[in-house]
């Protein structure tokens, strides 16, 4: 990731089916600015459902490179305009970890490697209380493991250094939570 790059960069994380791309979308438009979608769904749609650890090193990667695309975008766009618009983020390494961790009980260095590299101004970490909403890529309908992972979220954000905020409720509350987040790291 850039470092010297004066983009604010948000993150959203969370268990599938907790409105996590749909918020970045919203997000997105009401900033007038960028998104970077999860590369692991394009990547699953691709090549099937049925990966390997090491797939999930390919779909880090292929996050790493989507979303350094994303900033190097953004940043032009924000060298012609008066404001500096923030990027959306759907994934980070974290998730990556959780993924790795959760399904094969251990998680490549490479990723772990990442971690240590990633230079984020929020997180908004999206909780498993609106309903579960079936798609063919989602694993875990059930409310326990979707539980599980919230907490394995929310235990990795309590004990790094970037700021956070938990998104609850229906739709516009998590919308006006998300926005009252990233106004006051805009303000700073």
């Amino acid at each position: 990731m850039s470092p010297t790059s004066n983009i604010k960069k948000i993150v959203v994380i969370g268990p599938e089916s907790t409105g996590k791309s749909t918020l970045c979308g919203y997000l997105a438009n009401h900033y007038n600015t960028l998104w970077c979608p999860e590369f692991a769904r394009a990547y699953l749609l691709e090549n099937g459902t049925t990966y390997t650890i090491n797939d999930l090193v390919t779909i880090a990667k292929g996050q790493l490179v989507a979303t350094q695309k994303h900033i190097e975008e953004l940043e032009k766009r924000n060298a012609t305009s008066k404001t500096s618009k923030p990027l959306i983020i759907d994934t980070d390494m974290y998730v990556m970890k959780v993924w790795s961790e959760y399904v094969f009980g251990n998680c490549p260095s490479f990723i772990l490697d990442e971690i240590n590299k990633q230079e984020f101004d929020l997180y908004l970490l999206c909780k498993p209380d609106i309903p579960w909403v079936k798609d063919e890529l989602r694993e875990y309908p059930d409310e326990k493991p979707r539980q599980e992972l919230f907490q394995i979220y929310k235990d990795i954000l309590i004990n790094q250094q970037t700021p956070w905020i938990e998104i609850s409720g229906g739709f516009e509350a998590r919308n006006q939570k998300a926005i009252a987040a990233i106004d006051a790291v805009l303000a700073h």
